[in-house]
């Protein structure tokens, strides 16, 4: 079993049965392959030939500040993102470390805020629950000075209170997603996942 194909299986098969196994229709043929003993092809896709699908889950390395949608047959499409502070921070009359949290979550519900500058020109904030079922204040979002984060190297990408900031089309490519998953779309977070860095360069330099 290659590497990267074994980090996504754990990833999923690791995951809560109420959050991945809610009903028989979410199970999809990775998991029923992988629990027959049958590799999946693992395959990376662009941006701009990526559509999102019933069964999609989302991953998110906190370590690399890299993102990625996961197909249930194996094809996936990454993406950069932004994480949280490495330090203790005040926001919002709270003051805790604002690092993003490394868990298992369900986005389940869109909200429009009014802070244009935290939240960017739509204002779209997809919420995340923690093991499924409770409300936090983290969750994916766009930010109003996103061609100036991104611009900066992967190590120094931490500029969130702790929420996942993302491009303009990105946001929209999860709201899609999000929909087409009824509302309900499984998220993992874990801190660096260098196994499947390794096999996404070889991926990509062998297309």
């Amino acid at each position: 079993m290659s590497s990267i194909t074994s980090t996504i299986l754990s990833l999923i098969l690791a995951m809560p049965t109420g959050i991945a196994l809610e009903a028989p229709a979410s199970v999809g043929p990775l998991l029923v392959a992988a629990q027959h003993g049958i590799l999946p092809t693992v395959q990376k896709v662009p941006e701009h030939a990526w559509h999102s699908a019933k069964g999609d889950r989302v991953l998110v390395d906190t370590l690399n500040n890299q993102g990625y949608i996961f197909h249930t047959d194996g094809r996936y499409v990454q993406f950069p993102i932004v994480t949280g502070q490495r330090r203790f921070v005040w926001y919002i009359g709270r003051y805790y470390f604002g690092a993003t949290p490394n868990w298992n979550w369900t986005a389940k519900s869109m909200h429009i805020k009014g802070d244009r500058v935290t939240f960017g020109p739509s204002g779209r904030f997809l919420r995340l629950y923690k093991d499924g079922t409770d409300r936090t204040a983290y969750g994916f979002h766009e930010h109003r000075d996103e061609e100036e984060m991104f611009a900066l190297p992967d190590p120094k990408r931490f500029r969130s209170y702790g929420c996942i900031i993302v491009k303009t089309p990105i946001m929209d490519l999860l709201e899609e997603t999000f929909e087409k998953n009824d509302n309900e779309l499984p998220v993992i977070s874990v801190h660096g996942i260098e196994e499947l860095h390794v096999e996404v360069d070889k991926l990509a330099k062998s297309t």
